[in-house]
């Protein structure tokens, strides 16, 4: 069973940095698309704030600005590959208040923002993988140390 189960469910880092590439990738175009929409008016910033203001959000457009440059900066943070676990949890708070506030967990509507938050909370945890910039500049400094450390012994 054991054999089986690995088998079909097993994989090596490797698979799982590529498949964080993969995830990373397609939830960083989301949120800039959706920052990027927001900042340009559509839609517009006014919008948005009047929204949040209907929800009882004080500040509603310093808040507005705050999504709109989390979403965008935090999505191009996640297709890039750097800073992944600090946007990943302001991505996470961002669609946890949309997820209860906007669509109060009105399922299918509340869909992607669940699916959003799952992922945000996914990369705060795992993190950018070997395929991002942040793990290619990790890569260049474990080297150094590892040289390093093989010439002191």
């Amino acid at each position: 069973m054991q054999q089986l189960l690995c088998k079909t469910d097993c994989c090596g880092r490797g698979a799982m940095d590529k498949a964080l590439l993969v995830i990373r990738l397609a939830a960083g175009l989301i949120f800039v698309m959706h920052g990027y929409g927001k900042l340009t008016g559509n839609p517009s910033l006014e919008m948005f704030s009047g929204m949040l203001t209907g929800m009882g959000i004080p500040m509603a457009m310093f808040f507005a600005w705050l999504v709109a440059l989390t979403e965008f900066l935090g999505g191009l943070a996640l297709i890039v590959g750097i800073f992944v676990r600090p946007a990943s949890v302001l991505l996470a708070i961002v669609m946890l208040v949309a997820l209860t506030m906007a669509k109060k967990l009105k399922f299918p509507a509340a869909d992607i923002d669940l699916a959003l938050l799952g992922i945000s909370v996914a990369l705060a945890m795992a993190g950018a993988g070997k395929w991002s910039l942040a793990g290619m500049m990790l890569k260049d400094k474990m080297s150094g140390v590892e040289a390093k450390q093989e010439s002191a012994s």
